[in-house]
């Protein structure tokens, strides 16, 4: 499964990849200096990686189902599982950025449990 990950997910990983490190990168901030300012971006960023994911997903299974009417009968089933298989890979590596963001900020959110709030940068 790991092996072709990206060349499997096809074009939309790319976007999902972008769109998640720079969330990840954002993260690390708020982990480090967790200011009000980041957390807009964060909460963008979170939403463009998980819509990417579904966006890359959602073309995927398009063109599985566009084009299986040219695959004999028999074999149909298999492709369209192999189909889906590869086009939830999007999502598999939105979900797993989304989910490193997370725990990398709730570092920040503890820093601010922490030390009582955070601080007032604009």
């Amino acid at each position: 499964m790991w092996s072709n990950f990206y060349e499997e997910g096809g074009w939309g990983m790319y976007p999902t990849s972008v769109f998640g490190f720079l969330l990840l990168g954002v993260a690390m901030l708020i982990a480090l200096r967790p200011e009000r300012r980041f957390f807009p971006a964060a909460l963008c960023l979170a939403g463009m990686t998980l819509g990417s994911g579904a966006l890359g997903c959602s073309m995927g299974l398009v063109n599985t189902f566009a084009y299986i009417h040219k695959v004999q009968p028999v074999e149909q089933l298999a492709i369209i599982a192999a189909g889906s298989s590869e086009s939830l890979n999007n999502v598999v590596l939105a979900l797993i950025v989304f989910v490193l963001s997370a725990l990398v900020a709730g570092v920040g959110a503890a820093r601010v449990a922490l030390n009582g709030g955070p601080s007032k940068s604009a």
